[in-house]
């Protein structure tokens, strides 16, 4: 898709760093509110996932995050370590599915509440209409730039 040679706006600076930029302070505020509860936001937001797909499988765990199978793995140790989280036997010897624990759905209300807290902090900052707006450019953005599948190629 060309850029309109009619418009006097041009795109300045790297969209990489721009967007890491305001991850990395949107993390650090989801995070100072979720501390108390020993969660990151991370991992709120992968057990949230958790308990709402489960049983699942771990890789359809990881398409739903958007994450590779890798990072999905590491993501979920602490998680396991905290017995939060339950990797067990799927339905044949190769597979896994993962489950939360009652102290994970536990956590997870815990946490809720923070993250809330958290969310409701952001929107009083950015106002809600431009939250609104942040996350259908967002969402609009991850559809423009999400892998094209072979089945689209072959059309």
């Amino acid at each position: 898709m060309a850029s309109d040679p009619a418009s006097p706006v041009k795109p300045q600076g790297c969209t990489n760093l721009k967007l890491r930029q305001l991850s990395r302070r949107v993390s650090r505020l989801y995070d100072e509110a979720m501390d108390a509860t020993g969660l990151k936001g991370t991992q709120y937001s992968l057990l949230s996932h958790v308990i709402l797909m489960e049983p699942v499988r771990p890789s359809d765990l990881a398409a739903r995050m958007t994450l590779d199978a890798s990072t999905l793995t590491r993501n979920l140790q602490p998680l396991v370590a905290q017995g939060w989280v339950e990797i067990g036997a799927g339905e044949d010897g190769r597979s896994r599915l993962v489950t939360s624990t009652e102290a994970g759905r536990a956590k997870r209300q815990q946490g809720q509440r923070a993250w809330k807290q958290a969310q409701l902090s952001i929107n009083a900052r950015l106002g809600e209409a431009r939250v609104v707006a942040l996350h259908a450019l967002l969402d609009d953005c991850a559809t423009l730039l999400a892998p094209v599948s072979a089945d689209a190629l072959d059309d």
